[in-house]
């Protein structure tokens, strides 16, 4: 005679089980604390963190020193701004005007100020009857390097300009003691200050933001993508079950080792990437026309970085098992973020962050498709080394994988297939 089911558990009987909480609110809470401090901690205050961020300071003032001096106004105006970094916020480069604009087209700085030729002949006008414009120094932005580090550089030049106008403003005060009321508001304050843009993008590039937006469509594709192969894989071998709503099935059971089963899903992650990374820039390039050139290049280079993290997530998700899916999303995503510098620059973080970006995958993806988007896919503006760090990444993330699984198969750790009750 069949013995009776047992009774099915009721949800208000189960929830009276301090068990049953434990490490679902454990984790639950570790992970919102972590979040919040690691997202938060990178951008919740760019001003304070801010360290030595690179400027171009040029002086193209080639005028002859007032009488009595023995330096033009120009070279005076350059001494003074590069001796004081902005309470150590600015790393002032003295470059010529032709270096500067290629380290604009480099993304190498975030801005620079020029001081024009004629500017000392300009200023020394003021008290005379021969002016005809007011001196001007220009501060040219870089929006390449994302608004917020153009706008920061921006408020460091325009800052240092100002300074430099109410110094000279003193002097051509006490130059010209009988001067009237307007003359001695204009010589207070003697030098306009001009903003332009030093290196243009598109204007279809987000502001500088589109090369953060396209690295992140990259490492989504390839988190997502690795894990979704990862659990079909598992799911079409018998390792786990499927279930879609109501319908639950459980497809035989295929013998086969870890390794074997670590190469299935990397291989498949190589093909299924082609389709995946391709979408993306057809979405982004050609439905909603982001501003983009060398589309062969980008193309092969957004292959290659979605490439890079599903074969990561696979060897992790290999490594750790159950909670690989987690230990991924906490290396490409959860401290790749504020760590990547895309939108707030590196100089702009605290330190923990800046040492994060020398080797977290975000930063030197953006990197690459910062220098391809806007910088004419130079390699000194951070290609040559994303390349490097791509290879890098898609060779050491098999060899862990395989180190793993290798291990894992020589102990007789076979994979263990759930059960039904």
């Amino acid at each position: 005679m069949p013995e009776p089911a047992a009774p099915e558990a009721r949800a208000v009987t189960l929830l009276a089980r301090p068990r049953l909480w434990l490490v679902p609110a454990v984790l639950t809470g570790i992970l919102a604390l972590l979040l919040s401090l690691l997202y938060m901690g990178g951008i919740v205050s760019p001003d304070d963190d801010l360290r030595d961020l690179p400027i171009a300071l040029v002086d193209g003032d080639t005028s002859e020193p007032p009488a009595g001096q023995r330096q033009n106004l120009g070279t005076q105006a350059a001494a003074a701004i590069a001796a004081d970094t902005a309470g150590g916020r600015a790393q002032w480069r003295r470059l010529s005007r032709a270096q500067a604009q290629d380290q604009l087209d480099s993304g190498k700085v975030y801005g620079a100020l020029v001081i024009p030729a004629g500017f000392t002949d300009s200023v020394t006008a003021l008290t005379t009857t021969r002016a005809t414009t007011r001196p001007t120094i220009t501060t040219l932005t870089n929006p390449g390097k994302g608004s917020l580090g153009s706008s920061l550089a921006n408020r460091i030049t325009t800052d240092a300009a100002h300074q430099v106008s109410l110094t000279l403003g003193k002097r051509l005060t006490a130059a010209a003691p009988g001067a009237d009321s307007t003359t001695r508001l204009l010589l207070a304050d003697p030098v306009a200050v001009v903003t332009r843009v030093g290196h243009p993008v598109g204007a279809h590039s987000g502001l500088g933001l589109s090369a953060f937006y396209y690295t992140l469509l990259l490492v989504l594709a390839g988190f997502m993508g690795g894990n979704v192969i990862s659990n079909g894989v598992d799911t079409a071998l018998g390792y786990a079950d499927n279930e879609i709503g109501p319908w639950h099935t459980r497809r035989p059971t295929v013998p086969i080792d870890r390794t074997q089963t670590l190469l299935l899903k990397m291989v498949m992650t190589a093909g299924i990437t082609l389709l995946s990374a391709s979408l993306v820039m057809v979405s982004c390039v050609g439905v909603l026309g982001m501003d983009a050139t060398h589309l062969p290049l980008l193309w092969i280079y957004s292959y290659c970085a979605s490439l890079a993290v599903g074969l990561g997530v696979q060897a992790i998700n290999a490594a750790f098992g159950g909670i690989g899916q987690l230990v991924s999303m906490f290396v490409f995503i959860v401290l790749g973020l504020p760590s990547s510098g895309a939108t707030v620059p590196l100089q702009a973080v605290p330190g923990f962050y800046r040492f994060l970006s020398h080797f977290e995958p975000m930063r030197q993806l953006s990197d690459g498709v910062r220098a391809i988007l806007y910088f004419d896919a130079r390699g000194d503006a951070g290609l040559t080394r994303s390349w490097i760090m791509i290879a890098i990444g898609a060779v050491l993330a098999p060899l862990f994988g395989f180190a793993m699984t290798r291990y894992y198969d020589r102990k007789g750790h076979r994979r263990l297939t759930p059960q039904p009750a």
